[in-house]
């Protein structure tokens, strides 16, 4: 398989992802407190963990081999909080209501049906704006290394998971169809692939090691900051303080385990 199609189909499972949330949020035990809390911290774990390990170290060794060592440290530096700016300014430019990195306490869900449909709707838009530059990181670095590749898809694939839920809950509740919620919450991912693919056409010209390091660095600052910013204080929310350190934890073991067997 070409590097081309391989990538992909990375961004693709890693996008489309939101559908297994979307299968999940009909399980009861999909919207408890323990769930979410752990399954937040379990984001946050893998998210964080691959940012600092792999990608941040990743993007740092491309650029110091194209502009020596502390000049590319301090690429890398900046390129890293370029990426927390962007995501942070995009969380500002979401209403907190439809953001797809607050999920939605269940006992909330007492609206109308038309304010549901509306919170769900908007919550598979902010994750279509949201999932854009995730889906092109995921490829560049799937072009680049397939095994970085594989550890990013991964670890965006279980930060999607939750988000599909946010979608499909309400929309379930609103329209009272699993098949509706499930097609949303999945449809919500396609943003990754289209992300991919535009960015490449745009960038397929310009690529080089030193792309790769600026972009493996940006991403490592918007992978850091949701997880931060949002996911652990959302976990938190829930009252369930050590399910969410015993996510993170899980989560740093597993992307942990997954970055030695496939290297």
């Amino acid at each position: 398989m070409s590097d081309f199609w391989f990538a992909l189909l990375l961004t693709i499972f890693a996008g489309l992802s939101t559908g297994i949330g979307g299968l999940l949020a009909f399980h009861k035990k999909a919207s408890s407190h323990t769930f979410l809390s752990f399954s937040l911290g379990f984001s946050a774990g893998v998210m964080i963990y691959v940012s600092f390990v792999e990608i941040f170290v990743k993007g740092k060794d491309a650029l110091s081999q194209s502009y020596g060592v502390k000049t590319g440290y301090i690429y890398t530096t900046i390129a890293f909080f370029l990426g927390i700016l962007l995501i942070g300014v995009i969380d500002k430019l979401v209403p907190e209501k439809e953001n797809p990195h607050e999920p939605k306490d269940p006992d909330d869900f007492k609206f109308k049906e038309k304010t549901l449909l509306r919170m769900g709707l908007f919550s598979a838009l902010a994750i279509g704006i949201h999932n854009f530059p995730e889906g092109l990181a995921t490829f560049i670095a799937a072009l680049d290394d397939r095994t970085l590749g594989v550890g990013i898809a991964v670890a965006i694939a279980i930060h999607n998971v939750p988000e599909g839920i946010a979608v499909a809950i309400p929309i379930f509740h609103a329209t009272k169809s699993k098949k509706k919620a499930f097609g949303y919450a999945f449809l919500s991912g396609l943003s990754e692939p289209i992300g991919a693919l535009i960015g490449y056409l745009l960038l397929r010209t310009f690529i080089s090691d030193s792309l790769f390091g600026f972009v493996f660095a940006f991403v490592a600052g918007i992978m850091v900051y949701i997880s931060i910013d949002e996911l652990l204080p959302t976990a938190e929310k829930y009252g369930k303080h050590h399910v969410v350190i015993y996510g993170l934890l899980a989560g740093m073991g597993l992307m942990a385990l997954s970055l030695i067997l496939f290297m």
